[in-house]
């Protein structure tokens, strides 16, 4: 399924393309990779690992059923509680043995419309309906190391009933009861329509749910509710909020609303049956990006403090399909409730560490589900908490994220000896200092950036000199602006970046930062219906003279509420605060940081129904920037230490410690290191 990414926007667009699974490193015999049982060599670094599952027990013999579990709701209105279609495969051992098995568990829209991972796999069922291939790979991987997995049918897809409300009531509960069949408080049966019950006493409860995108949305929501025998979440690109998906405090950032991808992922027998959800997602999302409450129900993000369950986030900081503000916004509200918390950034588009960083996924998604839902003590709750790409395939690593000395820092935006070409730093802009542009849709956040020291029309760019050392920003950040608009309506950008040639992961591409090859490496075992293998990839790279590495958007109509738009009056200065995605940038020496201040970003926002120009009053419009060492960092990088004093007066924090060197390095930073490769994993 295509996604939405910057330059080729699709309209219209789905929530996308589909999860890979994450197996960890395994070599199979050639008659395994064709559908052989074969014998499995587990990589010396993994052998090497305390306490960690084994495949001991049969892939090709276990079992595999469908049991339909009651939502206890009636989404299609038919008189009848709805049963969502579940998929089970686990070993067939320890079910004869008598040992309950803990369970892995994607909750999916797109088992058949669209298909998982980065071949597009679909389910697949036998002349009896009994299912025979499990799209991914982590039935393949996991099943021979003792975990059940799971693969269910949202409400009003694929064979289960009920309706797609895209993130609603139905969708989470489409999830949450099957957690809670498996933990015995929730009733399964044989069929879709029969009576006759199924319980599944083979599992001891303990669940982990994982997935990519829409996949990765419901196990958000599922944790959302604190549901018991939840034990982990891997959401992978997942989104926390769905208000923030369609719309940027009342900017559309899409031409259309959920009803669309309700239709889209749905059955046609739920087409036929669910007129009145589809009419609600309709009259309940309008275009004018107010909020209202069917986003409040979609909301996981108020919830956090419900998560029973640790949280494994992988997001990629150039994904603009689910952007990083849902990550971001998440993870802090996490941080808040106490959640045990581990993280992944990429600098891919929206696209699966299966893909990016394959070796090293599967291995840790191996011990991390060991440690979650075996109990085993393994370590990885006491290695780093978060693994960031800062180049393409060199990854380094931090204790805890964001740093402990990151601090936001008050950057102030002021005019330069250009017109239009503007500074950034630490000094108030004298009163009266203005700067002015007029929106242009046609125009982008890259166009805006290659004519950053010229004056043009459609932009306000403010920029630092050349960088002393590195400067190192990690979280969120927030612009406030006073603009004055010449029109009723007016949309806001404003991105962060960094200003020098750098060599990135191309994810403005169709790959979003990955190309796909023709060899394949096999991760578990493979069954004549159901292969292991999977297509490898490699980085696809290209080189820019500068990049954009956070962005925020509004309605300027908000500034009153972020959920309710009004008129604006020409004329009339208005005051904004412009949230900025999430993000961990290091700006490296000899770069510049710049800010830059637009109307309309092409193919990330819809434009405003005029045409404004808009004037910003610079001595009260700044930017918090969270920098790793705070404002002495920013002041050693930039050089400029008589602005400490200026600083401390304006109300910026800066810590008493002597400035060091390697300031924008925080503690328990690792060096960026190459993605870990295993030596004849191709086949």
């Amino acid at each position: 399924m295509p996604i939405s990414v910057r330059r080729t926007r699709l309209r219209r667009t789905s929530l996308a393309a589909a999860a890979t699974a994450a197996l960890m490193t395994v070599f199979l015999s050639p008659g395994a990779a064709h559908g052989a049982p074969g014998t499995e060599r587990v990589a010396a670094a993994a052998a090497a690992t305390p306490r960690e599952s084994q495949p001991v027990y049969s892939y090709a013999d276990a079992i595999r059923e469908t049991v339909w579990v009651d939502t206890g709701l009636d989404g299609d209105g038919d008189g009848r509680t709805d049963r969502v279609a579940v998929d089970i495969v686990r070993p067939r051992e320890p079910a004869a043995q008598g040992r309950k098995i803990p369970v892995i568990m994607d909750a999916s829209p797109y088992y058949s419309c669209c298909g998982r991972g980065n071949e597009s796999q679909k389910k697949t069922y036998d002349a009896h309906g009994n299912p025979v291939q499990f799209p991914l790979f982590y039935d393949n991987y996991f099943v021979p190391r003792g975990y059940a997995f799971v693969a269910v049918d949202l409400a009003g897809t694929n064979r289960s009933d009920g309706c797609v409300d895209v993130g609603g009531r139905s969708d989470i509960q489409s999830a949450k009861a099957v957690v809670d069949w498996l933990g015995g408080r929730a009733r399964g049966y044989a069929t879709r329509t029969g009576g006759d019950r199924v319980g599944a006493s083979w599992t001891n409860g303990a669940t982990g749910m994982i997935g990519k995108s829409y996949d990765g949305t419901i196990a958000n929501g599922v944790a959302a509710t604190g549901v018991k025998g939840l034990k982990t979440i891997v959401p992978i690109g997942g989104i926390s909020s769905w208000y923030d998906y369609y719309f940027a405090q009342g900017a559309p950032l899409y031409d259309s609303g959920p009803d669309w991808l309700s239709d889209y992922v749905e059955s046609p027998a739920a087409r036929a049956r669910c007129a009145a959800v589809q009419k609600r997602l309709v009259d309940e999302a309008p275009r004018t990006g107010d909020w209202t409450r069917l986003w409040n129900e979609r909301d996981y993000v108020k919830d956090a403090h419900k998560v029973k369950a640790s949280v494994f986030v992988i997001h990629g900081m150039q994904d603009l399909n689910v952007r990083t503000k849902h990550f971001g916004q998440w993870w802090d509200a996490l941080a808040k409730a106490g959640v045990e918390r581990k993280i992944w950034l990429s600098q891919t588009g929206h696209v699966d560490p299966f893909d990016f960083r394959r070796a090293e996924w599967v291995h840790t998604l191996h011990r991390w589900f060991d440690h979650e839902l075996l109990g085993y003590d393994n370590g990885i709750d006491r290695e780093p908490m978060a693994d960031i790409e800062r180049t393409p395939d060199h990854w380094s690593t931090d204790r805890v994220w964001p740093p402990r000395s990151t601090a936001a820092t008050t950057l102030h935006p002021g005019n330069g000896s250009t017109p239009g070409v503007g500074t950034l730093g630490l000094h108030r802009a004298p009163a009266g200092a203005t700067e002015t542009f007029t929106d242009d849709p046609e125009l982008s956040e890259d166009d805006w950036a290659a004519g950053i020291d010229q004056p043009t029309a459609a932009k306000a760019g403010f920029v630092t000199p050349p960088l002393a050392h590195d400067l190192r920003l990690s979280g969120s950040s927030t612009v406030t602006v006073i603009a004055t608009p010449t029109t009723t309506t007016a949309h806001l950008s404003a991105v962060l970046v960094d200003l020098g040639p750098a060599t990135i992961r191309d994810y403005a591409g169709s790959g979003e930062g990955i190309t796909t090859l023709t060899d394949r490496t096999c991760w578990g075992t493979s069954t004549s219906g159901d292969s292991s293998c999977f297509k490898e990839t490699k980085a696809k790279t290209t080189d820019v003279n500068h990049t954009v590495f956070s962005r925020g958007w509004a309605d300027l109509g908000t500034y009153a509420d972020p959920g309710k738009g009004r008129p604006l009056t020409p004329g009339k200065p208005y005051t904004i605060a412009l949230s900025l995605a999430a993000s961990d940038h290091v700006v490296p020496a000899g770069h510049r940081l710049a800010l830059i201040v637009a109307g309309t970003d092409q193919d990330l926002i819809d434009p405003p129904s005029s045409t404004p120009t808009l004037t910003l009053d610079l001595a009260r419009t700044s930017a918090r920037v969270p920098f790793v060492g705070g404002a002495e960092a920013f002041v050693r990088a930039t050089e400029v230490p008589q602005a400490l004093g200026s600083a401390r007066a304006g109300g910026t924090s800066v810590p008493s410690a002597s400035v060091t060197p390697h300031a924008s390095r925080s503690e328990g930073v690792a060096p960026p290191r190459p993605a870990h490769r295993i030596p004849g994993g191709s086949l």
